[in-house]
């Protein structure tokens, strides 16, 4: 079965929401300054899904945890993350504090964090934490939980059940639901979701990311989507961020990325990807291991396990480079990767 794949509309027609520029999170250590986010820049336009992809320790969360300026002590994010109002009005995220980034973090751009199953308090009913999130931002009540009812019957819940209910009398799936109903509920532009799926099956994480794309056409919203799982986020986003050793090395459109991936490390990724079109001996592990974030290598970053990695990949840093519209690689040899590492299978995952 082929992934959906889902091209990015043209970008000059819309809202640039959300912008990062030369973003950096490290942590001094014992053992010398760890380095989580290297000077990573994006833009986010209002409307798309964008998923960003990498290997566990990559950088993904630390760069979802940025855009909130919720990096916890003692890391220190530095850069410029600039979000866009509707009235053209721009704050840097970075320099927000107190009331000011406690009602960004919620009216604005809100967030499911990593292990959101455990995010429900267990001794009080769903009901209540909608509203206490509502009393917390001086929203009316009446008209708060009016929403949190359309959210829930929009993601195919039972509000009267639901909300009624203590966490542990709802599944897996139903408390993931629940919690994306509850970070919607006072209407942010942005949905920032961290690993949201990784606790569920494979049904239903199929069936929530289904839910998310209604969710985003029905309400105009803007997603950013963290995850491992290349073709789980496939199905789901415009456009991908491949991120490797706290760098992003490829963007583009979600068919790009799929059909003519251009970095070694994407066309590894993928041919380390099961599918089930291609022969299981045609599956590789990407070999090597991730570099430490306290003595990363010089140079280009994959270069330790790049097959076609020289001596300029070991002293020079290449920057993300055009491959075509929206798409670029960060890698002096993206031309010669799609010969020299051959894809296992053509079109994609399955």
């Amino acid at each position: 079965m082929s992934l959906q794949t889902n091209d990015v509309a043209d970008e000059t027609d819309r809202r640039k929401i959300i912008s990062a520029r030369d973003l950096s999170v490290t942590f001094d250590m014992d053992r010398g300054t760890s380095r989580v986010l290297n000077d990573v820049s994006m833009d986010i336009y209002e409307g798309e899904i964008v998923g960003i992809v990498g290997e566990s320790g990559s950088g993904k969360s630390m760069f979802a945890d940025s855009m909130l300026n919720a990096v916890v002590d003692p890391g220190v994010a530095s850069g410029e993350i600039v979000y866009t109002r509707e009235n053209g009005e721009s704050v840097d995220v970075l320099d927000l504090e107190g009331e000011g980034l406690r009602e960004f973090r919620w009216n604005e751009v809100s967030m499911v964090f990593q292990g959101a199953l455990s995010a429900f308090n267990p001794t009080i009913r769903i009901r209540k934490h909608f509203v206490e999130t509502l009393n917390a931002h001086g929203v009316d009540e009446t008209e708060g939980m009016e929403r949190a009812n359309q959210l829930l019957g929009d993601l195919y819940l039972d509000p009267d059940r639901v909300l009624e209910s203590y966490p542990h009398e709802l599944s897996g799936g139903m408390k993931q639901r629940a919690l994306i109903a509850l970070s919607l509920v006072l209407e942010p532009d942005v949905l920032v979701m961290d690993e949201p799926t990784a606790a569920l099956d494979l049904l239903m994480q199929r069936s929530i990311i289904r839910l998310l794309r209604e969710i985003r056409d029905k309400y105009n919203l803007t997603m950013v989507f963290i995850t491992h799982d290349l073709p789980l986020v496939a199905r789901l986003a415009d456009r991908l961020a491949v991120m490797y050793a706290f760098e992003f090395v490829e963007t583009g459109p979600t068919g790009k990325i799929l059909t003519e991936p251009s970095h070694p490390y994407t066309r590894e990724l993928l041919n380390a990807t099961p599918d089930i079109s291609a022969p299981i001996s045609q599956m590789k592990p990407v070999e090597g291991s991730a570099p430490d974030p306290v003595t990363p290598p010089t140079g280009c970053s994959y270069h330790p396990r790049c097959p076609l990695a020289d001596e300029k990949c070991e002293a020079e840093a290449p920057p993300l480079m055009p491959v075509s519209e929206n798409h670029e690689a960060a890698c002096f040899y993206w031309e010669e990767a799609v010969e020299e590492i051959p894809m296992a299978s053509q079109g994609g995952q399955s």
